[in-house]
């Protein structure tokens, strides 16, 4: 609370009951079945997450995703201003995790789109290749003018596929949409 209390954009809910907050900020050593039980909970609310966690393994990543945290923050990073970008970028739905992270989540979606394209059963999510590409560009870690920019869209549009996408599909936000199309093999 003392990185962010300065930040004039910034407002604490001492009684949420009153005041729902919009973003939790979840401090832990690691990801442990009760951290995930924590964020399942908070996916269940319109409450979005910040994790600012010590250490996490590889594997945790995908569960983390799949909870709807939208920003990870390495404890060790944990400036205020590294925290007021994760908690902005959580307010608009965005993700932000730290560069190693990122390469992780990339390696893995190599890995898993090989284990998945030729699995038998495996329903097809209906994905238009426009919706792919920005997918595939957000797990990249590009930002909505980043995607805009590469693929000669406005950034209005990028917006509204990423909408209609998450709407779609009952996702939480940019994050579980890739967790989702990784495990379907798109991306």
């Amino acid at each position: 609370m003392s990185q962010l209390r300065h930040h004039p954009e910034i407002t604490f809910v001492d009684d949420s009951r009153q005041t729902p907050p919009q973003i939790a900020l979840l401090l832990t050593g690691s990801v442990e079945e009760s951290t995930l039980r924590s964020l399942r909970s908070f996916a269940e609310t319109d409450v979005r997450v910040v994790l600012v966690v010590d250490r996490m393994r590889d594997a945790d990543l995908l569960d983390v995703a799949e909870c709807g945290v939208t920003s990870i923050v390495w404890r060790r990073e944990a400036t205020s201003r590294r925290l007021l970008r994760a908690v902005l970028a959580a307010r608009r739905g965005e993700g932000d995790l730290p560069a190693d992270l990122l390469g992780t989540v990339i390696t893995h979606l190599g890995r898993l789109k090989g284990d998945t394209r030729g699995r038998a059963g495996a329903a097809p999510l209906g994905m238009t290749q426009r919706e792919i590409e920005i997918l595939q560009l957000v797990a990249e870690g590009l930002d909505t003018a980043e995607i805009a920019d590469k693929l000669a869209y406005s950034e209005r549009t990028v917006k509204n596929v990423l909408q209609h996408l998450t709407s779609r599909f009952q996702l939480r936000n940019r994050v579980h949409a890739v967790a989702y199309a990784l495990r379907a093999g798109y991306i």
